[in-house]
């Protein structure tokens, strides 16, 4: 997969997933920006592409604000004249039934993972169909395709991104817009292992995690950013509208 030229937003590319996938398009030539709320997260995904010899920026936004998510692409836009790629990465986890969920919860789940993607593509469409074309990748979860307990309103956030992307296919497959999901399962990212540390009996907990996918493991970052990449290539050009699961099996 060659990205040369082409100009990637990655959002909550801070951290994990998003900093993995940032990295991977950089490698493969991209121009990448870089956004998320942690201004000094976001700077040193910047440092390690610019390290490794890529181009990125960083763009500080809060993607549940549709003002900043106009701005974010205006930014990419008048930093490299256009938008080929949006990864619609970032996104928070509340725990709970739905009895135990506050209103407060409830609307901060929807306005980070839904109202953020939404906006986002709103105004990366605008300046996609101006360019003739270009892709957007929704990062959902495995929680869209098979309950776990204790996730309800993250999981009604991830059912509405895949409805979002089916959407939005079918809206502008004519304009040569291409719209994928990427529904990953659970991943050993930094923040898990921060997580983890916290528990007295944390090895025990990783090895029931990974004992639930029929595959043994967990996924790791470098394997959900190349399934990131590859719903984005020219070479999947025939792929939208589409659900890409990789969850070590969990769903199937």
């Amino acid at each position: 997969m060659n990205f040369k030229d082409k100009v990637v937003l990655i959002t909550g590319a801070g951290s994990g997933i998003g900093r993995k996938t940032a990295i991977m398009f950089a490698e493969r030539g991209a121009k990448v920006a870089v956004n998320d709320i942690s201004e000094d997260r976001g700077k040193e995904t910047v440092k390690i592409i610019k390290d490794q010899g890529g181009e990125a920026i960083f763009i500080l936004g809060d993607v549940s604000s549709p003002k900043d998510a106009e701005r974010i692409i205006k930014e990419v836009v008048n930093a490299f004249g256009k938008i080929d790629i949006l990864v619609n990465n970032a996104g928070i986890v509340v725990y709970g039934k739905v009895e135990d969920t506050s209103e407060e919860d409830f609307d901060k789940t929807m306005l980070v993972n839904v109202k953020g993607p939404f906006f986002l593509s709103k105004y990366a469409v605008m300046e996609m169909k101006k360019q003739g074309g270009g892709v957007i990748v929704n990062v959902s979860s495995e929680v869209a395709l098979r309950a776990i307990p204790e996730r309800c309103a993250y999981s009604v956030s991830k059912g509405a991104i895949l409805a979002l992307t089916k959407s939005l296919a079918i809206d502008y497959a004519r304009d040569n817009i291409r719209v994928n999901a990427v529904c990953p399962g659970t991943t050993f990212t930094q923040g898990l292992a921060e997580r983890l540390k916290k528990l007295p009996n944390a090895d025990e907990v990783l090895k029931q995690m990974s004992e639930r996918r029929p595959i043994g493991r967990l996924g790791k970052e470098e394997e959900i950013a190349f399934t990131i990449l590859f719903a984005a290539c020219d070479e999947a050009g025939y792929m939208t509208g589409s659900v890409i699961s990789i969850d070590g099996g969990f769903t199937a």
